[in-house]
C-alpha cells in the first residue's frame, strides 16, 4: 500500500498556505528567515532563531533523507488507508535540522531504511498538496 484514497487534510493558515499548496506548482516549499538566512519549519510569521519578522517561503530541493520511521499496522481509517504504511521523519538535503513528518511512499514498507535517500512527490486533495516521500530512483536495493 503506498497511496490512501482519504486523507485527514490541514487547514491551511496565512503562515502556512505556501508550504500546502506549493505542490501545484511542483514546490516544496519551506518558510526562510531574510534576516539570518536559516530555513525554519513549521512556518510561522517570525524566525524562532533571531525573532525577525522577515521571513517568506521559498523553494527547496525536495531531496530529503530518512532519518526515522514506523510501520504502521493498525487500520486507523479502515479502507480508506489500508496498512502497511511507513509514517517517517525526513531531514532536508538543505539544512539537517528542517525535519518533516511524512509518509514515504512507492515502494515496500520493509524496504524503507535510515539513511534512505528520498524526494518530494505531491499528493493533491481538495485545496492542498500533502508533501509524500519517495525513494530517489535507483536508491532502493
Amino acid at each position: 500500500m503506498t497511496r490512501p484514497a482519504y486523507r485527514m487534510l490541514p487547514q491551511a493558515t496565512a503562515d502556512s498556505t505556501a508550504f500546502w499548496t506549493g505542490g501545484a506548482d511542483g514546490e516544496l516549499r519551506i518558510h526562510r528567515c531574510h534576516s539570518c538566512s536559516r530555513l525554519f519549519h513549521p512556518p510561522v510569521g517570525v524566525c524562532f532563531r533571531c525573532r525577525s519578522r522577515d521571513v517568506a517561503p521559498e523553494a527547496v530541493s525536495g531531496r530529503a533523507t530518512v532519518v526515522s520511521y514506523t510501520v504502521n499496522h493498525h487500520p486507523w481509517f479502515g479502507d480508506a488507508f489500508p496498512p502497511p504504511y511507513v509514517v517517517a521523519i525526513v531531514e532536508l538535503a538543505e539544512d539537517p535540522e528542517i525535519r518533516l513528518t511524512t509518509q514515504i511512499v512507492d515502494c515496500p514498507v520493509e524496504d524503507v531504511t535510515i539513511g534512505m535517500a528520498v524526494e518530494v512527490a505531491f499528493e493533491h486533495h481538495e485545496d492542498v498538496w500533502i508533501p509524500v516521500f519517495r525513494p530517489v530512483q535507483g536508491s532502493v536495493a
